[in-house]
């Protein structure tokens, strides 16, 4: 069974194509449930209207897919709570003068 840290290690490999930083880091993973190999994470991106959407979901289920003990990885978007900077790591938003 995969555990939560292999999870958010694979998921560090998705990019944000607009800052070029990964979804773990800009803290756009919410939260991260595992059941045996199936694993179904719920993530959102900094903005609605993300013209990247589809791309960044597919390429988080892919690279949660990619692990060798998950048969089966479901990414699902949300909004709620919404996005902000505030959930970047506080060193990260500080090198990046947030």
């Amino acid at each position: 069974m995969p555990t939560e840290t292999e999870v958010r290690r694979r998921l560090r490999q998705v990019k944000d194509p607009e800052l070029n930083l990964d979804v773990v880091v800009l803290g756009l993973v919410y939260g991260i449930d595992i059941t045996e190999d199936y694993v179904h994470v719920t993530m959102s991106l900094t903005s609605p209207m993300c013209p990247a959407a589809g791309q960044i979901v597919e390429d988080a289920k892919k690279a949660i897919e990619s692990l060798e003990d998950v048969s089966t990885a479901d990414v699902e978007l949300t909004f709620d709570p919404p996005w902000t900077p505030e959930r970047i790591d506080p060193l990260i938003r500080s090198s990046l003068g947030i």
